[in-house]
């Protein structure tokens, strides 16, 4: 083996290595999690800030890449072609491309980009500075690639959409739950927070049949009665009808300045924030520490009462259900059997069908309500039907509402 031939080999090692470099980086540029290069860079990574920096053009470090790797591929794909050919003749350029193929798959392709998919942010960081002067000294050659590509992007009117969905932000939650990087309780509340601004006043209000109120003309006794049975801390005030919510009183200043006091009822009264059923409730949150108040009356199309909405009900939605020493702790949805639930009436209808992970198309709120809609009617106690693939029973009723159903799911036909 001659000093030509030693050469020729040690250049197809480096042009290899090369090539493994490019393809590595290629893949770690594309794989590198944003969000973990930025909170390095924040703690005063220069690799990392300087890895977010180029990742932000993308464009002109993956032609930078795609040139490198072309020139060293092609270029090692010459030299042991003429180098084969020395030693084989014409069947060099047969044995050449088959050796090359091989090599190139190997140590050019697949190694590299399998070992920077496993640490791509590490990777990233150790090839930066010899990026940069790449960039640097095929800056001509990009500058060519980069008006072809704006030359493309006209031609085939190509539109750049990277604002991320709130489909998106929701698998990436499920992924870092399944990769353990956060537990199931913290994906849920970040979740229920991406999920905050899609619900509406109407979705999470107290119906005002179930609203616990009282009159401006009502006894203390009877107040005091009521606060005592309730455990509530706060009470809504009307005059005359429920239609006519004037304000609220805390228990503890009726207690102190009315029950125990000389003050009248009027004295104690705070206001009360008025919204629309479909104000967002995260809209609600920011109005109700805006005006320091901890009830909203929701009043409907006509002026009147349509329900309540609490402070307390808005910060569920983010934290789940929140129960103090005076609450009854009452399941709405309770699974009795295989495929078998116990829902009452007031439950939340989406969260019903969500359970059932069917779709919810009714205007409705309640599940009660939604049966009244469906059957056009109140249905009596032991009444039975059937709904796509459920059977719902009417379990506790009156003439006027729906306590209680049993839901069987019935297996859906393939």
């Amino acid at each position: 083996m001659n000093n030509s031939t030693i050469g020729y080999i040690g250049i197809l090692v480096v042009m290899l290595m090369m090539s493994a470099f490019f393809s590595a980086t290629e893949t770690a540029f594309t794989s590198l999690n944003r969000i973990r290069i930025k909170n390095l860079a924040k703690d005063g990574n220069k690799r990392a800030g300087q890895v977010l920096k180029l990742s932000e053009n993308f464009d002109t470090v993956l032609s930078t890449i795609l040139i490198g790797n072309n020139i060293v591929n092609i270029a090692s794909a010459s030299i042991a072609t003429v180098l084969f050919v020395e030693y084989f003749g014409n069947l060099g350029v047969t044995i050449s491309t088959i050796v090359m193929t091989i090599l190139v798959l190997i140590f050019g392709e697949i190694s590299p980009k399998s070992l920077a998919k496993d640490s791509p942010e590490s990777f990233a960081m150790f090839a930066v500075p010899i990026l940069q002067v790449l960039i640097v000294v095929l800056k001509p050659v990009n500058f060519l690639f980069m008006l072809w590509k704006k030359l493309l992007s006209k031609m085939f009117k190509v539109t750049n959409e990277q604002n991320m969905t709130e489909e998106e932000l929701l698998t990436i939650v499920e992924e870092a739950e399944n990769d353990g990087g956060i537990d199931l309780q913290d994906g849920e509340l970040i979740r229920s927070a991406i999920e905050f601004n899609d619900l509406d006043a109407d979705d999470i209000l107290t119906h005002r049949v179930d609203v616990v109120a009282i009159d401006m003309n009502n006894p203390k006794e009877d107040i005091a009665k009521i606060f005592f049975e309730t455990g509530f801390s706060r009470l809504p005030v009307y005059q005359g009808t429920i239609d006519h919510i004037i304000g609220f009183i805390n228990h503890k200043d009726f207690t102190h300045y009315v029950a125990n006091g000389s003050s009248s009822l009027s004295e104690i009264i705070n206001p009360v924030v008025f919204i629309t059923p479909n104000m967002k409730i995260s809209k609600l949150l920011t109005l109700l520490q805006k005006r320091k108040s901890h009830i909203a009356v929701v009043s409907d199309e006509y002026g009147g009462t349509a329900g309540i909405v609490t402070l307390e009900d808005v910060i569920e939605e983010l934290v789940g259900e929140i129960w103090d020493e005076h609450d009854e702790v009452i399941d709405e949805f309770v699974k009795i059997a295989e495929d078998k639930y116990r829902i009452l009436g007031k439950a939340n209808l989406g969260k019903m069908f969500d359970l059932f992970e069917m779709n919810d198309d009714f205007d409705v709120i309640t599940v009660g309500g939604w049966i009244i809609e469906f059957l056009d009617r109140v249905p009596t106690i032991g009444e039975t039907f059937n709904f796509e693939n459920l059977t719902i029973t009417i379990t506790q009723a009156d003439e006027r509402h729906i306590m209680e159903i049993n839901v069987v799911k019935n297996p859906t036909a393939e």
